[in-house]
């Protein structure tokens, strides 16, 4: 398996992420989404729409 294929970008802030690695997932839709931290999933949990447009208002810090 190639490296790009373990990376995600978390639909909130747009950091790459380990898909192995991270403990912050969720399935919507039918997909499963990863995020770097807790909050970003959170803020995806009570927004996805909002984030699966593109549009990332929501920075975390990052």
């Amino acid at each position: 398996m190639g490296i790009f294929k373990k990376k995600a970008v978390d639909p909130v802030c747009g950091m790459k992420v380990d898909k192995e690695t991270t403990e912050h997932k969720m399935d919507y839709k039918g997909a499963t989404y990863y995020f770097c931290a807790a909050g970003c999933k959170e803020a995806f949990e009570e927004e996805p729409e909002k984030y699966l447009k593109g549009k990332r208002t929501h920075s975390m810090g990052h």
